[in-house]
């Protein structure tokens, strides 16, 4: 080894510094972060250190912040730690665990790599089950609810809302996910609940139920979708649940009753539901092929997908949003939203027509092209008819375009909207939603769901998957 050693002693004065101030003489001027040249999948483990902070342990504990001394327990999830309190302009409580929210969480920290224990499994996985074995329990004993019952507080107790039938199907999809990588201990308590989960399913999923955005009941879009992949993957399941009669006819029924969505030009939300005029187009759609069974080659579903970016993005639409032609200027976007007549921000108090962009909305929006891209490498042909025709013009794509034409579009499309949003985050951390005329972040802070779908944005911009795994493996073994 050569070790360089200095001329002369550290302390000889050398020539008089002439570089810019420094110390008290330095003007206050703050670092600022260099958007453009953010590496994504390096900004992706950032997100996941973001997004663990809303995941209790025994070793991170939260205290309710409306119930002094009620503390939470481990694996408790909560949406975001965002109340009327310590938000300003926000008249909603996320400290609470979401049934949804934290089974997609929970996949997001699957597939981060965390590190087992010596002779054991991942602890944070091992406490979301726990945590969530909990709540089905105290959901089952409970003579208001359901087991598809959709929120907690961070102890686990029921609190009053809404029955919500894809809760169940995705947190057993989370399940499958990472089971071989809990202990053996909480495998079974994971293949327990599982198994409660499906013998319910199996009972309503012909059923209404209240939708993603927890606002209309009826059929939904959304729930059948993450229905039909949880009994797709649990009829070729490898950790020993038996697989009911029932769960192939519940596929077939699944798929036939999603195509009845179609209305001629784009999936349909909610069916048979008093929903408000201007639900439609709905990205929880475009949501169903990141969290359900939808594929992202359906050109039926490229239809749905081509006016979703036309509402948001095009001048001439009544929903357009200004800050998505200032972002187009600079290369970046669009930002979605929910659905046209969206009013929410965080105040129901003060709702605002027209709503605002949101984080997960754009990430799921980019993974689904993304997936797309990924399909289109994989078979060497773009799906394009009559229906998703107007998808891939507005790329500059058609008949004469090649498979790897279409893959550079669509991923160079995803990443201008994932940095959209890494541009209007506030240093890095990410809101709910964003103001559809500035830009600036709105309604609560650091939602966990918001990093989880960049997560998963990014994993598929690298063509990985959240797919069950097909057989079992060991647990993994500590890292050196």
């Amino acid at each position: 080894m050569t070790v360089a050693f200095r001329s002369q002693p550290a302390t000889v004065a050398g020539p008089p510094y002439t570089g810019p101030a420094i110390g008290t003489s330095a003007p206050a001027v703050a670092p600022a972060p260099a958007f453009a040249q953010t590496d994504l999948v390096a900004l992706s483990r950032y997100f996941c250190l973001l997004m663990m902070r809303n995941i209790t342990s025994d070793g991170y504990v939260i205290e309710d912040p409306v119930s002094p001394g009620v503390f939470s327990l481990p694996g408790c999830i909560i949406a975001a730690p965002s109340y009327p309190a310590n938000t300003p302009g926000i008249d909603q409580d996320y400290v609470f665990n979401w049934v949804r929210d934290g089974a997609i969480t929970a996949i997001e920290m699957a597939l981060a790599g965390l590190p087992p224990v010596p002779g054991g499994g991942v602890p944070s996985l091992i406490d979301y089950v726990s945590f969530a074995a909990l709540c089905q329990a105290n959901a089952k004993n409970s003579a208001t609810v359901t087991l598809g019952h959709a929120c907690f507080t961070i102890t686990g107790e029921v609190r009053p809302w809404s029955e919500q039938n894809d809760g169940p199907a995705i947190q057993s999809i989370a399940i499958l996910t990472f089971f071989d990588q809990l202990d053996a201990a909480t495998q079974t308590i994971a293949k327990q609940l599982v198994e409660t989960n499906l013998a319910y399913l199996l009972e309503v999923y012909q059923n209404r139920t209240t939708n993603l955005w927890e606002e209309y009941e009826g059929y939904s879009f959304f729930a059948r979708a993450v229905q039909l992949r949880f009994f797709r993957e649990i009829s070729g399941n490898a950790i020993g649940i038996a697989v009911p009669a029932g769960v192939t006819d519940a596929i077939s029924w699944l798929e036939s009753q999603l195509a009845s969505h179609w209305n001629g030009q784009l999936y349909v939300s909610i069916l048979d539901g008093a929903v408000q005029a201007g639900y439609d187009a709905n990205i929880d759609i475009v949501s169903s092929v990141c969290y359900g069974g939808i594929e992202p080659t359906d050109t039926k579903l490229l239809a749905t997908a081509a006016i979703l970016r036309r509402q948001w993005a095009d001048p001439s639409s009544s929903s357009y949003y200004p800050i998505n032609g200032a972002d187009a200027a600079k290369g970046l976007g669009p930002l979605f939203a929910r659905y046209p007549s969206d009013h929410y921000d965080g105040d129901v108090a003060a709702p605002v027509v027209g709503g605002h962009p949101w984080a997960l909305c754009t990430a799921n929006f980019a993974e689904f092209q993304y997936r797309l891209a990924n399909a289109i490498e994989a078979s060497g042909t773009i799906p394009l008819d009559q229906f998703s025709e107007p998808f891939f013009a507005e790329l500059g794509l058609g008949p004469s375009s090649s498979a790897a034409d279409a893959s550079v579009a669509l991923r160079a499309s995803s990443d201008a909207m994932l940095r959209a949003i890494v541009y209007h985050s506030d240093d890095y951390e990410l809101s709910e939603q964003f103001d559809g005329t500035t830009g600036y972040e709105k309604s609560v802070r650091n939602l966990t769901w918001s990093y989880a779908s960049f997560l998963s944005a990014v994993r598929a911009r690298s063509g990985g998957t959240q797919t069950a795994k097909s057989k079992p493996r060991n647990l993994r073994s500590p890292r050196s």
